[in-house]
């Protein structure tokens, strides 16, 4: 008699992974006690911050988030980010296998130059993306400064420069 077991190609890559998920773990949630699961982690959103000409931009990752649930401040050259992710509603008697995605509260604050016009900062968010658009102040823009062709006279320390115009 030939006895047969089944195999299931990924069931040591899956348990090789919860180990990682179980070590990496702060000491506090080695015990597994409801809540303190991966889902129930401290988590921030993922930013990416550029630079336009005429302002910066924050984008942050904020997927099943709602606007309701955002909250943005700038003050004193920082630019906070903080909300809430709650967990999707599951049906009743629902037995959940994995939960990977992380919930709760988080909160991000990046510093910006000084020089920018908060009062002029927009918000907006499409599909799980949020966008801060942070407007730099007008003396900030580069001055082009025109040369004129002549002979260049060297100032002197304490010397006053006339405008020949």
């Amino acid at each position: 008699m030939t006895v047969m077991t089944s195999w299931d190609l990924f069931d040591d890559l899956r348990s090789a992974q919860d180990e990682l998920l179980r070590m990496t773990r702060l000491p506090s949630q080695f015990s597994q006690q409801p809540g303190t699961g991966p889902a129930t982690q401290i988590w921030a959103p993922a930013v990416d911050i550029s630079e336009r000409e005429n302002a910066y931009v924050v984008a942050a990752e904020v997927p099943g988030v709602g606007t309701e649930d955002l909250e943005i401040k700038f003050q004193d050259g920082l630019l906070t980010i903080q909300g809430e992710r709650h967990p999707a509603s599951g049906m009743a008697g629902e037995k959940v296998h994995r939960s990977e995605r992380h919930y709760g509260a988080f909160r991000r604050s990046i510093t910006l130059p000084s020089h920018v016009q908060a009062d002029k900062i927009e918000a907006s968010a499409q599909d799980g993306v949020l966008q801060v658009v942070v407007p730099k102040a007008e003396e900030v823009h580069a001055k082009r400064i025109q040369v004129r062709p002549g002979k260049a006279k060297p100032v002197l320390a304490g010397e006053a420069v006339k405008d020949s115009a």
